[in-house]
């Protein structure tokens, strides 16, 4: 490990040839039409993940879910869910929260493998969750980890999103199940990683509808909306 590496924590990652192909194909898939990005016909992904905790720092990836929707459908063909292997099964409080036990999380798949089944499922499509700050930093911490780059990618957060549209709820709502309560979305596992994916891409639908009804047909506008509305809960806090 050289001086630059130790001094800020930077792990270099070296893959077998397998892997590092599927990686070099993935890098090589062209971009979507980014921030032009159509938010009716568009392919966009819904993620969800569970950890061992709520700590970014200390806490660690055991599994990721998404599904693929456009601004009028879920696509409920287009699915992808694994579960990374771990050195040691979660503390009973948590598996008791997201069910995964420690059998299943410690016969695992890869989480090399699990990483790039990932990537090759999104492609270069924007991801969409609920408080993605969450998702996304350990998703961006598993990446780095295991296949040594950061991840740099479009990401649509429906906490911030959903209140600018609906301004009227944003008081009242804070919480995943407060929007999917009101909207009548069932939720048939919560915690379940792929249950809530679901749920978040339900409330998707409903949210990019009202966006078009408003003129807010791509990502561009979308990324706006949820910046927007970010700062005026900075500046209210």
């Amino acid at each position: 490990m050289s001086f630059l590496s130790r001094l800020f924590g930077i792990r270099r990652v070296i893959l077998d040839e397998a892997a590092a192909q599927r990686l070099a194909a993935w890098r090589a898939l062209p971009e979507s039409k980014g921030r032009q990005h159509d938010a009716t016909t568009g392919r966009f992904v819904v993620v969800d993940v569970e950890t061992t905790g709520l700590n970014l720092a200390k806490d660690t990836l055991i599994s990721i879910a998404a599904i693929a929707m456009d601004g009028r459908r879920i696509r409920l063909g287009e699915t992808y869910e694994t579960i990374l292997r771990q050195d040691a099964a979660s503390a009973k409080e948590n598996i008791l929260l997201h069910g995964i036990g420690g059998t299943a999380q410690t016969e695992g798949e890869a989480p090399v493998e699990a990483l790039l089944g990932f990537l090759e499922f999104v492609g270069k499509d924007p991801l969409v969750a609920y408080h993605a700050a969450f998702d996304e930093g350990m998703i961006r911490k598993a990446i780095q980890k295991h296949l040594g780059f950061k991840l740099q990618h479009r990401w649509l957060d429906l906490a911030f999103i959903a209140p600018g549209l609906f301004p009227e709820l944003a008081a009242r709502f804070r919480a995943l199940d407060d929007w999917t309560g009101h909207f009548d979305i069932p939720n048939y596992a919560r915690h379940d990683a792929m249950a809530d994916s679901l749920a978040t891409a339900q409330l998707g639908l409903i949210a990019f509808e009202k966006a078009r009804r408003k003129g807010i047909n791509d990502l561009q506008g979308l990324q706006d909306l949820d910046h927007i509305h970010r700062m005026r809960q900075h500046y209210r806090a």
